[in-house]
């Protein structure tokens, strides 16, 4: 979702190549074109302003190193400050360990939060662990009808109570997953089309019944600065304890992943990259400054394969392929390796 940022900040960097020394004028004309990239992807102002501030005082006068040329110097100082403006470090969500542990979504309609509670249902069973998809959408047409075909497709309980109230619902989701020994609750409440008061009690009533252990907000990273906006009147209103960035693979220009944090406080928890069940991953500030700088993200590649690859096979193989003892049946199993991978991501 970076590319257009990408290459902009690529063409500013190019303008420092050759130069001796990080001076005061170099600096600041390709921090002028910095700040146009960021303000175009839709960056918050005041947080595009306070980064090319911090970038520029940092860089400026800075000694080159004999290893790098001053372009490649700016985009450490601006990669360090990317990661600080993204969180610094990993958040990670509250770990199932009472039973049971209870997530409220919520948002705006639309922006993903069904489909990522079954994301983290799915989640949960590959952890071994018991979840239960409580639908308190009583709104949205065929709401309750998409969550439960999404708990059937990956075999996991829903919960739903005709004629009653979300916070009802919800308040009796947690008192049947008490008794049943259901190890997380997800609770997947209603939206609109845009913040309003109704709302906001309904939501806060549900906050008040359940006592949840984490309030994730689904923000759509393809709405840009609106994201940003809704994050912050959710928080005002419900304490949210993380964000979660959907629509990552989309053609969207990434202002909400570099203003949220910064203009709400609250950190960015998860980034849901497609829409299979499966393209759920934790967000890592600084791989994510390594995406926005062109420089790729190879730990979260090797972190899936880990997750879906039997590395002692693997290993078995290689030592095969050495002695040059790799046959027809090795072929085979390499085979069954990579139809598991794709089986576990075709959700």
């Amino acid at each position: 979702m970076f590319d257009s940022l990408s290459d902009k900040l690529d063409s500013a960097f190019k303008k420092l190549r050759g130069k001796g020394i990080l001076s005061e004028k170099n600096i600041k004309d390709a921090m002028r074109e910095v700040r146009q990239a960021l303000l175009e992807a839709d960056v918050n102002y005041k947080v595009a302003k306070n980064f090319i501030k911090s970038v520029e005082e940092k860089a400026v006068g800075t000694e080159v190193l004999k290893a790098l040329d001053p372009s490649q110097q700016v985009i450490k100082v601006v990669h360090d400050e990317l990661v600080a403006l993204l969180g610094t470090k990993a958040e990670p969500i509250a770990p199932i360990d009472k039973t049971p542990t209870v997530y409220m979504i919520c948002g705006l309609q639309g922006s993903g939060k069904t489909t990522l509670s079954g994301k983290l249902a799915l989640q949960a069973k590959r952890k071994k662990k018991k979840p239960l998809l409580v639908a308190a959408d009583i709104n949205r047409p065929a709401a309750v009808k998409q969550l439960q075909v999404l708990a059937d497709s990956i075999q996991v309980e829903h919960f739903f109570l005709e004629g009653k109230q979300p916070p009802e619902i919800c308040r009796e989701a947690v008192k049947y997953a008490e008794k049943n020994f259901i190890d997380l609750v997800i609770l997947d409440t209603a939206g609109r089309l845009h913040v309003d008061d109704e709302l906001m009690v309904e939501l806060e009533n549900i906050k008040q019944n359940t006592k949840p252990d984490e309030i994730l907000l689904v923000a759509d990273a393809m709405t840009g600065q609106d994201a940003v906006n809704v994050s912050q009147s959710f928080n005002d209103r419900l304490g949210i304890t993380g964000v979660v960035l959907s629509k990552m693979d989309g053609d969207a220009r990434g202002g909400a992943a570099l203003s949220i944090r910064e203009v709400t406080g609250c950190p960015i928890k998860l980034a849901s990259m497609g829409e299979k069940l499966a393209d759920l991953e934790q967000f890592h500030p600084d791989r994510m400054a390594s995406r926005i700088l062109g420089m790729g993200d190879v730990l979260s590649l090797v972190e899936k394969a880990q997750e879906n690859i039997d590395l002692d096979q693997a290993a078995q193989m290689q030592e095969k392929l050495l002695k040059q003892k790799f046959d027809f049946e090795d072929f085979l199993a390499q085979m069954e390796q990579l139809k598991k991978w794709d089986r576990l991501n075709r959700f």
